[in-house]
């Protein structure tokens, strides 16, 4: 195990209702008056509106609203929160939503206290600052309700890029797994997939010991058994209160912790497909990550190995990655470029995209456009 330093400064607050303590809550953080962060009328029509509203009258928290947010944010979108976060003088953002209204929010935050604009903080300003983020998650997938980390895409140039700072991990998220029952079974599956990706780029790419082996191992094992309950009976709490807890545990820093240098290939190759086609994060994983799978496994054999006996009580490589791709297809994820209708002939655009996202995380030695193209060609 190499050394490492872990801090993680989100408090969790988990729990049937818990969502009605919202005010409280912020007031007890000092937070006065909050940009309220959403995306279109799905927390409306599910009365989550109203009861988080309620909670901040009660608790005379003032609040602007922000809502739009799409399912791969946008930069301009952000830009116009940043814009009405300074006019509107607030002094923290309340997130209600899945990973991306807790990313933008979390953009958000960095540009209401930046005086250029907030792009330059994700292609390498450093984040010196942000205004205070607190959530109220209703999608169980990113990990971005107890993490550094915020996706953006910048929708004139295609580049889906992410700001990683301490500065924007939530002061608190309120996790209710009663508000991910209304999830439609894809995204469902979406979130599965995003979930299991997290763990298994250290898994594969690091040099885990035993502990965080079996860390990421009960992690998938624990995804995969709710999932499939999940598909079965979308409203059953316990297995959505087990999914939600290892969607935070396998991106609040915890798995990698102690692995050495590691990197998340699946994530920079999916990113371009997101950014391009618009296509939703976890389907764009589904198919990268089998791909990948095969064309990493020849560079640690013995990881792909020990993935096929502990999740599949299989023998080899192969074996194990085909599972998990006969996985994805029983819960209806696409595992082919051309289901999510991108032509082949496309590849060697995606390549480029992704390379150049690549040099900027520092991977571009191993992930040339040539070997992304490789990659993609596998999941034609």
């Amino acid at each position: 195990m190499f050394d490492f330093t872990f801090h993680n400064p989100t408090r969790i607050i988990f729990g049937k209702d818990t969502e009605t303590r919202i005010g409280q809550e912020l007031k007890q953080a000092g937070l006065g008056r909050v940009l309220l962060v959403y995306g279109r009328e799905s927390i409306k029509r599910s009365g989550l509106y109203d009861r988080v509203t309620q909670s901040l009258k009660t608790n005379n928290i003032a609040w602007v609203e922000h809502a739009g947010v799409s399912s791969n944010p946008l930069l301009s979108h952000v830009r116009a929160g940043v814009e009405l976060a300074k006019k509107a003088g607030v002094d923290g953002l309340l997130a209600v939503g899945g990973g991306s209204v807790l990313d933008e929010a979390k953009a958000i935050a960095v540009g209401a206290l930046a005086a250029d604009d907030i792009w330059h903080y994700f292609i390498g300003t450093e984040v010196t600052a942000a205004l205070p983020v607190c959530t109220v998650l209703t999608i169980a997938a990113t990990g971005s309700e107890m993490n550094g980390n915020a996706v953006v895409t910048n929708e004139a140039t295609q580049q889906k890029y992410a700001i990683h700072s301490e500065h924007v991990y939530p002061r608190f998220s309120i996790l209710d797994p009663a508000l991910t029952c209304s999830v439609p079974p894809d995204y469902s599956a979406y979130a599965a997939v995003d979930v299991i990706a997290h763990v298994i780029e250290g898994y594969f790419t690091g040099q885990g010991d035993n502990l965080q082996n079996r860390l990421v191992e009960a992690i998938i094992k624990t995804v995969m058994a709710t999932t499939d309950v999940i598909m079965a009976e979308p409203d059953d709490y316990n297995a959505r209160a087990e999914f939600m807890w290892a969607a935070t545990l396998a991106l609040n820093g915890l798995t990698p912790a102690g692995i050495g240098e590691y990197s998340f290939p699946n994530h920079m190759i999916e990113h371009s497909l997101s950014a391009i086609y618009n296509i939703p994060h976890g389907a764009g994983l589904a198919m990268v990550m089998p791909a990948w799978m095969r064309w990493f496994a020849p560079c640690n054999p013995e990881k792909f190995e020990r993935f096929a006996r502990q999740i599949f009580g299989l023998r080899t490589a192969a074996e194990g990655i085909e599972a998990l791709e006969r996985w994805f297809v029983a819960i209806k994820a696409p595992i082919r470029l051309a289901e999510m209708d991108i032509p082949a002939s496309d590849i060697d655009r995606i390549a480029a995209n992704a390379a150049a996202l690549a040099e900027a995380w520092s991977i571009s030695e191993t992930y040339t456009k040539e070997a992304i193209a490789n990659i993609l060609r596998l999941a034609v």
